[in-house]
């Protein structure tokens, strides 16, 4: 099993859905993008890279977990409470890639709203799978990246799916959303001042 796939799986094994928002027919909770063309021209050259790039190559996220059943676990046992705490705090430790630091970047992925302003969003994280934050708990702080654009979106809505294009900063940050009394969205390992925002075609 690929890295990506046995961080949706642990997360998925240790907590209940719990939908949002109104889910697209396209996409499934776990569903990753699809590689895609550029749709339109950056300002200067960037380098197109993908989630697995930002997760560092010696980091094991399935360590603390390497004893437990969690076929057995059931979401009233204690011990998926303490296993969810104990994914939790692992996850928004995780490290984050530090050659990445200061390189300007494509990366395409799904939106969660945090800041709107005359509902233009100001603020939004980017996750790399369909339903991270929203339907299931947050992906590794290494796999979350708090996005500013350098002027607010208009017509932005959750899970959305876009192409960012900006400088990237390995700079930890707890992601809160304003509009659901500052509740805690995950812990972002890293963050952008997107230059470019472009919707996402799978063609």
């Amino acid at each position: 099993m690929r890295l990506p796939l046995l961080l949706i799986a642990l997360s998925l094994a240790v907590a209940s859905t719990c939908a949002t928002s109104a889910e697209p027919p396209k996409y499934r909770v776990g569903d990753r993008l699809k590689p895609s063309k550029a749709h339109s021209q950056p300002r200067h050259n960037y380098q197109q890279i993908g989630w697995e790039a930002l997760i560092p190559a010696d980091w094991d996220p399935a360590a603390p977990f390497r004893n437990m059943n969690f076929g057995a676990l059931s979401d009233a046992d204690a011990r998926a409470t303490k296993a969810l705490a104990l994914l939790r705090k692992a996850w928004d430790e995780a490290p984050v890639e530090a050659r990445w630091n200061g390189q300007r970047v494509r990366i395409p992925g799904f939106v969660v709203p945090l800041e709107r302003h005359d509902e233009r969003v100001t603020e939004f994280l980017l996750v790399p799978y369909f339903g991270a934050c929203i339907h299931v708990p947050p992906p590794p702080a290494n796999q979350i990246i708090d996005v500013f654009p350098d002027e607010p979106v208009p017509n932005m809505r959750t899970m959305d799916t876009v192409w960012v294009i900006g400088v990237l900063e390995a700079r930890r940050s707890e992601a809160k959303s304003s509009s659901d009394h500052r509740m805690g969205m995950g812990t972002a390992g890293y963050r952008m001042k997107a230059e470019l925002i472009e919707p996402y075609k799978d063609r």
